[in-house]
């Protein structure tokens, strides 16, 4: 499932920066990188499934692996999990009500927090 109209998708932000604003909202980024892009991930498991919450982001300028770029976020996404399959994004998913609408009041904290640092 993609969120569209965050507003995220639209923001290019310091790599530091999302490092330091997006774990306060459980979104991690652990080895979800190469030296061009990032996910940061955060993990819901609930009784319907375990599901994550991803925002994704290319670098436009610099190095990932370096900590010195400057990062596109894309629209965020949600995904639900299968072992041992992996994350399924797919419009035949069933994603609970509850959890979309928890995953967008995150995704507002998110924009509200990175808004001061957007260099777009």
């Amino acid at each position: 499932m993609r969120f569209e109209n965050t507003g995220l998708e639209k923001f290019r932000v310091d790599l530091n920066k999302l490092d330091e604003i997006l774990p306060k909202h459980g979104l991690i980024r652990a080895g979800q990188w190469d030296y061009e892009r990032v996910t940061y991930d955060r993990k819901f498991d609930i009784k319907e499934g375990i599901y994550y919450l991803r925002v994704q982001g290319y670098a436009t300028e610099g190095d990932v692996g370096a900590h010195d770029a400057y990062i596109q976020l894309l629209k965020p996404i949600l995904g639900k999990y299968y072992y041992p399959h992996g994350v399924e994004y797919g419009d035949d998913e069933y994603f609970p009500e509850r959890l979309v609408e928890k995953c967008n009041q995150i995704l507002e904290e998110v924009k509200k927090d990175l808004e001061p640092f957007n260099e777009a």
